[in-house]
């Protein structure tokens, strides 16, 4: 039986390193596997799934994927969508429909919440109707379970604007609650 599947982590809790795993593995034993991930992530070009340990590889996007034929989905024994959390309600109600009438098991990969701890849109409905939530640990600089996305600049923590603004390590780093609300960022960030 098909499943929904949501793992969301941090930033650099190898979220995108784990769906291109998981593409391989099902590669790997002879069945087919989709990679899709949102319009709205651009980072490594359009159609492009990149982890930061240097896995790559090509992908469709997710609009592309609900203008497919049924029969074409069908042919897939997985989906795999990076980036989830840009997702609308209506693509993932899209993605349950493909697990729910076309029985191919889709696995989605995202954060749960952006910098000022707000579920993101995707993530948020994932969050209400998937079959199979997991979290994907990371830690924070002190040791602890980080689980808040800290957008920073050279002035520290940012805790006002855009809910989407596209970076990586360069602008964002996954932090304990407890110095995210602190607004510390780290030995590595210090003077």
């Amino acid at each position: 039986m098909a499943k929904l599947y949501f793992y969301y982590g941090a930033m650099n809790s190898s979220k995108t390193a784990n769906a291109l795993m998981t593409h391989f593995n099902y590669e790997e034993v002879g069945q087919k596997a989709l990679l899709c991930k949102t319009e709205a992530d651009t980072r490594d070009g359009a159609r492009v799934i990149r982890s930061r340990i240097g896995l790559e590889m090509e992908c469709i996007l997710l609009n592309e994927l609900m203008q497919m034929p049924d029969d074409e989905i069908k042919s897939y024994h997985c989906i795999i969508v990076d980036e989830v959390q840009f997702a609308t309600k209506e693509q993932i109600d899209f993605l349950s429909d493909i697990v729910d009438f076309m029985e191919v098991p889709v696995v989605c990969y995202g954060l749960r919440a952006d910098f000022q701890n707000n579920l993101f849109p995707g993530s948020e409905r994932l969050i209400a109707i998937a079959d199979t939530i997991q979290e994907i640990k990371t830690v924070c600089w002190c040791g602890r379970k980080a689980t808040c996305n800290a957008r920073f600049n050279s002035a520290g923590i940012v805790r006002d604007g855009e809910q989407v603004v596209l970076g990586a390590n360069d602008s964002y780093v996954a932090l304990c609650r407890k110095h995210f609300k602190l607004g510390m960022l780290g030995p590595a960030f210090e003077d």
